[in-house]
């Protein structure tokens, strides 16, 4: 597999990062990644995080199915009633 290229980006590899991140991780709009890089002072529109998602999405969202639990045959029970004489 190649390796991501940031060459040619006016933002830093950081910045870049935490946007695809973010739109990936959560259910955001990229108007919402817009909204929360701005909150931090970052000013980058709709469309550029676009074309960060993109261009660098594949390889991240492949990042975290992979650090995704595998699914097991086994069940775990949040919680248990149990009834005793009917009660």
């Amino acid at each position: 597999m190649n390796k991501v290229s940031y060459r040619r980006h006016r933002f830093p590899v950081e910045i870049i990062q935490h946007a695809v991140w973010l739109y990936f991780r959560f259910p955001l709009s990229f108007r919402d990644v817009e909204d929360l890089l701005a909150e931090r002072g970052i000013d980058v529109s709709y469309e550029t995080v676009r074309c960060w998602t993109l261009k660098f999405g594949p390889a991240y969202a492949r990042r975290l199915r992979q650090t995704r639990p595998k699914p097991d045959a086994r069940w775990h029970l949040d919680e248990v009633f149990v009834s005793i004489n009917g009660k």
